[in-house]
């Protein structure tokens, strides 16, 4: 990430200094960017503007510094870079034991109090860097710890399956912000003691990582979809890492594409791309089956067209279709790809194809989508998927036919608890922002039915 900077003690200074976070979170701002030399560094005048309309927790300056930070030089800045000193270990350390990491992050995570730990660390860039050939082989060769005398089976592992595929389903109708805390809690207690038990066999034991990855992998992804992106981080890394001792390169292969598709969402395009291009790597490819073929080769495209690469992601979108159509309701796939059909392909699709400045093509595919998919099964993506079909028709100056489209998007949404369905509410208020005040009925409707659900859903 470039070059080795020292920590800002006078940062830190700063901060401490100064009993007025406002103020304190401005210069602290200022200072960081004279010191990296930022060429695009704010004024003061600027910075004090922009931290009065955001909003600042109390008691965790350092914190919420290090992530605007993180976001603004788009590179890790961390507290003792800041000039705060050691930290701890951060737990999406490639190098950290499995299940030490997955221990340290379960406590914290189903504590209410110490939770909101979570909620001020920041996004690491760090995080993407995949790691390379020889640490995946050495996850691969990991044994059995034997810690505690619980001893797991083939029942045990069909157990821990069925429960990932009940909150998966769970989460496509009611969305991350349902049942987060009990896949957690679920993971590090009676999962996590299998983990860390002996197996009926070296089979078994693979088995039961793969098994535990793919809950791990769940409670990232409801944490991403409920806007927790540190923790669904963390997750995702500790998911990895099980799918690697598990040597199970398709399950780390649709974490990773996990991974891509949250930077996407955060606006990191050329991270994005290589931990997509990480996902469809060697097995984790060659080994899926061809419909997560199709999904991992999706999301490959969508971080391409973010990044600006539109030959490549063409290309990409080409394939995708190519590999869903090879797949057949009799194969083999993992239950985890159950949600990823023709609607799915069609959403991520349009979505590739607006980025690219397509927005013909974008409505044709989202259109594709809401008419192809199950919506009772899958409420959240439906919601999500007219909502951004709306916004693609205001983009083509049809606000009425847009309109039509979100009322639609707001009756899916009711029942469903997402960041992403929320975004969708903010960027139609955002959108019909120009109209309000001149009385038009069917859209001041719309724009209440937003600001309604937004207010339900804090």
């Amino acid at each position: 990430m470039g070059r080795t900077r020292q920590p800002n003690s006078r940062l830190g200074q700063l901060i401490r200094e100064t009993g007025r976070p406002n103020e304190a979170l401005a210069r602290a701002l200022c200072a960081v960017a004279a010191s990296h030399n930022d060429p695009a560094r704010p004024s003061r005048a600027s910075v004090t503007q922009w931290v009065r309309q955001g909003v600042i927790p109390s008691g965790n300056i350092p914190q919420h510094l290090a992530q605007v930070l993180t976001t603004w030089l788009n590179r890790d800045i961390t507290l003792s870079a800041m000039g705060f000193g050691d930290e701890q270990p951060d737990l999406r350390d490639w190098g950290l034991d499995t299940l030490k990491a997955l221990a340290a992050l379960g406590r914290i995570d189903v504590d209410v109090e110490r939770r909101q730990l979570l909620r001020t660390l920041t996004y690491s860039l760090g995080t993407l860097s995949i790691p390379p050939d020889h640490w995946w082989e050495q996850m691969a060769r990991t044994e059995s710890r034997g810690i505690t005398q619980r001893r797991a089976g083939q029942a045990d592992v069909d157990a821990v399956r069925d429960v990932a595929r009940l909150f998966s389903q769970l989460d496509q109708r009611r969305g991350g912000g349902h049942g987060r805390t009990a896949v957690a809690q679920y993971l590090l207690t009676d999962v996590g003691e299998f983990l860390q038990g002996t197996f009926s066999s070296d089979l078994i034991r693979r088995d039961m990582f793969s098994a535990a990855s793919e809950l791990a992998y769940l409670a990232g992804w409801t944490a991403f979809d409920n806007g927790e992106h540190p923790a669904a981080q963390h997750y995702y890394t500790v998911a990895v890492k099980l799918a690697a001792e598990a040597d199970d390169p398709a399950m780390a292969g649709h974490i990773l594409r996990a991974m891509a598709h949250q930077a996407v969402d955060l606006r990191k395009p050329h991270h994005a791309v290589r931990v997509a291009e990480a996902s469809m790597a060697g097995d984790r490819y060659r080994l899926a089956g061809h419909r997560e073929r199709s999904l991992l080769g999706v999301v490959h495209a969508r971080t391409l067209a973010s990044a600006g690469r539109t030959a490549e992601a063409n290309a990409a979108l080409l394939q995708a279709e190519r590999d869903l159509s090879a797949a057949s309701p009799g194969d083999d796939e993992p239950p985890r790809v159950f949600f990823f059909g023709e609607a799915s392909l069609a959403h991520e699709t349009a979505s590739a194809l607006r980025d690219l400045g397509d927005l013909e093509g974008a409505a044709k595919e989202f259109e594709r989508s809401v008419a192809t998919r199950k919506a009772s099964t899958f409420t959240r993506t439906h919601a999500v998927t007219l909502g951004h079909l709306g916004l693609v028709k205001a983009g083509q100056h049809s606000i009425e036919e847009a309109c039509t489209i979100w009322s639609q998007s707001l009756d899916a949404m009711q029942t469903v608890r997402s960041a992403r369905t929320r975004e969708v509410a903010l960027q139609i208020r955002s959108a019909l922002s120009p109209y309000r005040g001149r009385k038009v009925q069917h859209i001041d409707a719309v724009d209440r039915r937003a600001a309604d659900y937004l207010a339900a859903t804090i």
